[in-house]
């Protein structure tokens, strides 16, 4: 019976699914899996990308627990592929590997003005606020108005966070430093722009409907993006969540009218603008505005600009628009579309040809599209063909399983493991047990590595 030594690069979802879907396959050999993640825990995203407020979506960190639980995976944390581990180490002691590791970088948004101080990526700020051990501690949230660009859901966490009161954050997991950067924060108002209508939004309906339970916060909409066209229409009656994000807005437009108080009176705002497409950020040596250019529907289910330009005053610039991949060390990259090129997960060298025993799944593989459990299917079309593929694996000189731990100690590598990650767990929610919180979340690399290899 043939043996399969896996090595599966990136312990978020992706990694994880794929390593269960392999092990519940109907195969005739016996699988030994090792998940290396460059952070000292497991679960990506979930951990570090999904906001604190958010914990039906964290559930899923249940999931991935039991899969790492079964005891048929070990997991190799704090280990960083291309310094700490090579492709050529791989080769030696697995039979394939599988990069999942994602799309962490923010995507580039090319108009003037991008660059001024005050102009920041959403995904380095989504990584501050979740405690990422790599960003800085802390972040400079010293703007009474802020602009974000984008209408997906990473906007949204990135306006809900901005806008909602650090106090009400403390029920959840939020890291100690996060929380009084937050608790300082001066802003007033935050603004939403969206290139394209409110029935072409990217967002989920649950998303929306958090906005509205904001406490303190003024919700605001414009009359004008609501006069909704044909296609938006069409949208309404064929599609259930626009259906249900069109019925938010409407009971936001009727509570605007029928409010006791005068909309704004809040301590703070956060508007939602559509038809609008980023022209410049304005400012001489900081940002001080945002231009954009009114669009309207273009009857294709588009939008076309109307030459109709405007500009609000804002001292602070979120985008939003998207991850990208980040290329790594001896294997193939798509600068374009930040991925690594393949066919239905199995990798692409040069002129098209498969590189045998190089897999890829998650966004890494398709781009930064789908919500968390679309990785599920990604990742059982990647396995299809890891299975069938038994003619192209690798030859590996030492496939035993201690022969990597020898490798990892023999390079001073201070790697953690799943007991270890559970010991962090544990001690994490031991953190935030005195203040009734779930957890408090250790952000200093250095201490998470310390926590997870207590004795």
């Amino acid at each position: 019976m043939t043996k399969l030594r896996l090595a599966i690069v990136g312990a978020g979802p992706a990694g994880i699914y794929a390593a269960d879907i392999l092990l519940k396959s109907e195969t005739a050999f016996d699988i030994s899996i090792d998940l290396f993640e460059q952070l000292p825990a497991p679960y990506g995203l979930v951990r570090y990308g999904v906001a604190p407020d958010h914990p039906r979506i964290k559930g899923i960190i249940g999931a991935l627990r039991e899969v790492l639980d079964t005891g048929r995976i070990r997991l190799f944390g704090n280990v960083l592929f291309g310094r700490d581990i090579t492709l050529s180490d791989l080769k030696k002691h697995y039979n394939a590997v599988i990069f999942s590791t994602g799309a962490i970088r923010d995507a580039d948004l090319d108009i003037p003005g991008i660059d001024l101080p005050g102009s920041y990526g959403a995904a380095d700020f989504v990584s501050w606020y979740d405690g990422h051990p790599d960003v800085p501690r802390d972040w400079p949230l010293d703007a009474r108005e802020v602009a974000v660009i984008g209408n997906g859901n990473v906007a949204l966490d990135v306006a809900r966070m901005l806008a909602k009161h650090a106090d009400d954050l403390l029920p959840t997991e939020i890291p100690d430093n996060v929380y009084q950067v937050l608790k300082s924060s001066p802003v007033t108002d935050v603004h939403v722009f969206g290139r394209r209508g409110p029935m072409q939004v990217k967002f989920t309906p649950l998303e929306l409907r958090e906005l509205g339970e904001l406490s303190d916060v003024d919700m605001i909409v414009h009359d004008e993006d609501f006069d909704y066209d044909d296609a938006s229409r069409a949208a309404i009656e064929s599609n259930k969540q626009v259906l249900v994000i069109d019925r938010v807005f409407t009971q936001w437009r009727q509570r605007l009218l029928n409010s006791s108080r005068p909309t704004g009176t809040a301590s703070r705002r956060l508007h939602l603008h559509f038809f609008a497409k980023p022209a410049e950020v304005l400012g001489a040596d900081s940002v001080e505005g945002f231009r954009w250019e009114r669009t309207e529907p273009d009857g294709e289910g588009g939008v076309r600009g109307t030459g109709e330009f405007r500009e609000i005053r804002i001292q602070a610039i979120y985008r939003a628009v998207g991850y990208f991949g980040s290329p790594l060390d001896g294997i193939p990259f798509d600068e374009k579309r930040g991925v690594i090129p393949n066919r239905e997960g199995q990798v692409l060298g040069n002129d098209d040809q498969l590189l045998p025993g190089v897999y890829a799944t998650g966004w890494i593989k398709r781009g930064p599209v789908g919500l968390i459990g679309h990785t599920k299917s990604d990742a059982m079309e990647t396995i299809k063909h890891v299975v069938r593929d038994q003619a192209n694996w690798w030859s590996p000189a030492s496939p035993d399983e201690a022969s990597v731990v020898e490798l990892l100690e023999s390079r001073g590598i201070e790697y953690t493991n799943l007991e270890g990650w559970h010991n962090l767990d544990e001690f994490e929610q031991s953190l935030g047990e005195p203040e009734g919180r779930v957890r408090i979340k250790v952000v200093p690399r250095d201490e998470m590595v310390r926590a997870s290899n207590r004795s």
